[in-house]
């Protein structure tokens, strides 16, 4: 189409080989629109003056000796001879550059632009050292560009500019530090038609997650405007996540939608040679949508997808990338104008495993039980009631004599959690290990003990007892490379209900989920009563004005729910697909029920809800029958729309054989029929009856997940929320065993899977040791307790075919 030569270069003669003649940036570019743009990835047409172009003017105009002297032995620290030498070698440049040869090359290509989107046609001219967006590093940003020029002689002008920023300060210092030659590190320019996102939107897409390094989702990012603010870091963008796994097998759905504040909008200014860039605050109503249609962010998602698989072909290995989009305001369409391998997450070593430990002493101030397996220090802060939780810094160890679960918000940003009550149960335990903070729970006095602004290091590292040690005791961090773990025979899996945590949590030796918490969700996401979403005209005043505000980007509230609970449920899902992720239905309480907006409306007042209305009780009953069709159409769209099959649904606190039958024709109404598509329904095994008539059940279900917490406190008689009486709750009470083994031998005498998802193996090896011996099909753990039980279970099979 175009003419090429060694100092001008049109992106449809350009590969990655070229690299060392056009830099990574053009190179880049090159690729895409050459070898990518028939597959439909859309590329804005450009040119490039090449580093020879560069190295040509500067011989020609006897620059280079000049430089020498001015960059040889400079010492980078020195602020004041750095700017002064810098902006000299700048001006050098700057004039070597101003040769006829490379004028009319420039006002040449630019009419061939012209002849293609017309006349004074807008472009973006952008440097491209050959030392930047290169496998194994990244030196973006070190170099000047130039938005909206237009007309021959400004886009030459802005042309020389992008040449004599090679000598920035920031440049000449970030080459010097990371050991690169000034002068062996060309430079090119990089002139392409302008992508009116200043009227639009921008963005980043990034082929893995990056915070954990997992592989298997495209993370998009995006604003409204320019994207500079997104890349600085000024503003709080949209995040969307497409499961590729999903996408490949034909499902078009968005994964999750993380509505950002966008609290910017960088648009264009008119500036001398072109445009200036500009930050303007930006309009509520923006701020309130996403910047980016689910078709939009789908068609980024397969863009993202081939270039992915185009550079990871090149490599020869898995090439994840990090890609600039934009959206052109006049023609509304999505455009990629950059892409460079991801060089940060993609080097993580996904498989090493952390554990802690003591490296001194100190004074014990309280002992507890320990959640989890960590090690935390930092400032005490002691929180009685709600209202103290606005004194508490990020950081800081929460004292308290109990939590809330509308505390959760706060306990995140904990550095370590200490309760005078509760048990290995409890609301601050099961939070903790779902946060993997760690905790000390039952310490009867901390709250009187400890003072808020002293220094303590909480220690869950000792095995079930927890300590609060006085002072700021030093710690060591060991990582263990999980792939070369030995793996048990029975599988291992995890408990886990924080979507956040999911993508980090896969990437753990684990056989899957063997307990999805779906009240997490519906507590910290949605935070809203489902019956006060299907019924809202029920609502007081005050509650109506707060749903209305949350829910004012869905189509209704009860769409709300669905997609909220559906990405939180997926996001797990996805996480660990194809393993298997079981789902409980929820399984609140009706005084926890109670604390979601509305919930006042719709529960009742209950002396013991812990045996009252809940679980399985719920959702036949037309109390609750609503609501419950809100939680099916939600899983429906996780397998369904998502096209994640890997969901088995789990239904809790079922007491009856009627019951269960009662429950799941509601959900083959509501479209969660049990065997279409291959759905598997399971049932919780937590109370007596659901042992003793384990072969009615099974004719039911398709498998049993033993639920030892509520097992043991209905087997034994103990409140578990009891700090008089918990020297009582005991798994290993013979009675207590005996409900396990008739539980196992029952569903495997029918045909029907079993596993025990409490923390009964992992905080006592007999007990794992038992189930183990007795065939229990498989154990799920919190994720702190994860590599110690599999250790555990691995020696309790080897114990078993030694006694064989």
């Amino acid at each position: 189409m175009t003419v090429s030569s060694d100092t001008l270069r049109w992106f449809d003669a350009i590969r990655l080989e070229d690299l060392p003649l056009v830099g990574g940036k053009n190179a880049s570019l090159g690729e895409l629109y050459q070898a990518l743009s028939a597959q439909g990835i859309l590329v804005p047409n450009g040119f490039v003056l090449t580093a020879r172009a560069y190295d040509d003017a500067l011989r020609d105009a006897g620059a280079w000796p000049a430089l020498h002297a001015l960059l040889d032995g400079l010492d980078t620290t020195d602020i004041a001879l750095l700017a002064q030498r810098a902006a000299q070698a700048r001006q050098i440049v700057y004039a070597a550059t101003d040769s006829a040869p490379l004028r009319e090359a420039v006002a040449g290509a630019y009419r061939r632009l012209e002849a293609q989107y017309g006349t004074g046609v807008p472009v973006a001219v952008r440097s491209s050292a050959t030392a930047e967006d290169l496998p194994t590093a990244s030196f973006a940003g070190q170099h000047d560009s130039f938005l909206n020029i237009g007309g021959a002689g400004a886009v030459f002008d802005a042309c020389r500019h992008c040449f004599a920023s090679l000598f920035t300060d920031r440049a000449i210092v970030y080459r010097a530090n990371n050991g690169f030659d000034h002068f062996k590190t060309g430079l090119s320019v990089g002139v392409m038609k302008l992508v009116r996102a200043d009227r639009a939107a921008s963005g980043v897409v990034f082929t893995l997650d990056t915070e954990s390094g997992f592989r298997d989702v495209v993370l998009i990012t995006g604003a409204w405007g320019l994207g500079e603010n997104i890349v600085q870091g000024t503003i709080d963008p949209d995040e969307f996540y497409v499961h590729k796994p999903s996408f490949r097998q034909g499902h078009r759905a968005v994964l999750r939608h993380v509505l950002g504040g966008k609290q910017l909008t960088m648009g264009l200014v008119p500036d001398e040679g072109g445009s200036a860039t500009r930050n303007l605050p930006t309009p509520e109503a923006l701020r309130a949508r996403y910047c980016l249609e689910d078709d939009e962010i789908l068609n980024l998602a397969g863009q993202a997808m081939l270039i992915e698989a185009h550079y990871s072909g090149r490599a020869g290995h898995p090439m994840p990338m990090d890609i600039e989009w934009a959206k052109d305001a006049d023609d509304g369409r999505l455009y990629i104008v950059q892409a460079r391998p991801e060089t940060v997450a993609a080097r993580k070593n996904v498989a090493m495993l952390e554990s802690y430990a003591l490296k001194g002493s100190g004074r014990v101030l309280a002992r507890g039980r320990a959640v989890g397996e960590k090690i935390g220090s930092g400032v005490a802060r002691i929180v009685t009631s709600r209202d103290d939780l606005k004194f508490f810094r990020p950081g800081e160890v929460l004292v308290a004599p109990s939590t809330n679960p509308d505390w959760e918000a706060v306990m995140k940003t904990a550095s370590a959690i200490v309760t005078d009550h509760g048990g290995r149960t409890c609301h601050a335990a099961i939070i903790a290990r779902e946060l993997g903070v760690p905790a000390v729970v039952g310490t009867d006095a901390a709250t009187r003990v400890l003072r808020s602004g002293q220094a303590v290091t909480v220690s869950c590292a000792g095995g079930e007892s927890g300590t609060v040690y006085d002072g700021a005791i030093p710690f060591a961090v060991s990582r263990v490379d999980a792939g070369l773990l030995p793996r048990p025979r029975t599988p291992v899996m995890v408990n886990l209900g924080n979507p956040d945590l999911a993508f980090r949590t896969a990437l753990m030796p684990c056989a899957g989920v063997g307990l999805a918490r779906m009240e997490f969700i519906i507590s910290e996401a949605i935070g809203i009563h489902p019956m006060a979403l299907a019924h809202p005209e029920r609502l007081p005043p005050e509650d109506s004005a707060r749903i209305a505000a949350r829910t004012a980007a869905s189509p209704s509230p009860g769409d709300y729910f669905v997609r909220t609970l559906a990405e939180g449920v997926g996001t797990i899902a996805a996480a660990f697909h194809p393993r298997p992720v079981i789902v409980r239905l929820s399984d609140f309480k009706t005084n926890e029920y109670a604390a979601l907006i509305g919930g006042q409306v719709f529960e009742p007042t209950e002396a013991n809800p812990m045996i009252g209305f809940r679980g399985a009780a719920r959702y036949a009953h037309p109390a609750y029958a609503d609501g419950f069709a809100l939680e099916c159409a939600a899983l429906a769209r996780v397998r369904g729309a998502m096209g994640l099959t890997n969901l088995i649904v789990m239904v809790p606190f079922c007491r009856r054989v009627e019951e269960a039958e009662r429950v799941l024709a509601a959900m083959r109404e509501h479209g969660l029929a049990r065997g279409r598509d291959g759905l598997e329904i399971y049932m919780m095994c937590e109370i007596p009856n659901n042992v003793i008539q384990i072969d009615s059940f099974a004719a039911e279900f398709d498998g049993f997940s033993i639920g030892s917490n509520d097992l043991t406190q209905l087997t034994l008689g103990v409140d578990r929320d009891s700090d008089l009486v918990a020297f009582d709750f005991d798994e290993r009470d013979p009675g207590m065993l005996e409900m396990l083994r008739l539980a196992v031998t029952g569903a495997r005498r029918n045909g029907r899977k079993i596993g025990i998802c409490g923390e009964a193996p992992a905080n006592d090896p007999e007990i794992a040791r038992y189930l183990v011996a007795i065939g229990i099909d498989s154990l799920s753990v919190n994720p702190s307790s994860l590599l110690r039980t599999m250790e555990i279970v691995r020696q309790a099979e080897e114990n078993e075919s030694r006694a064989a």
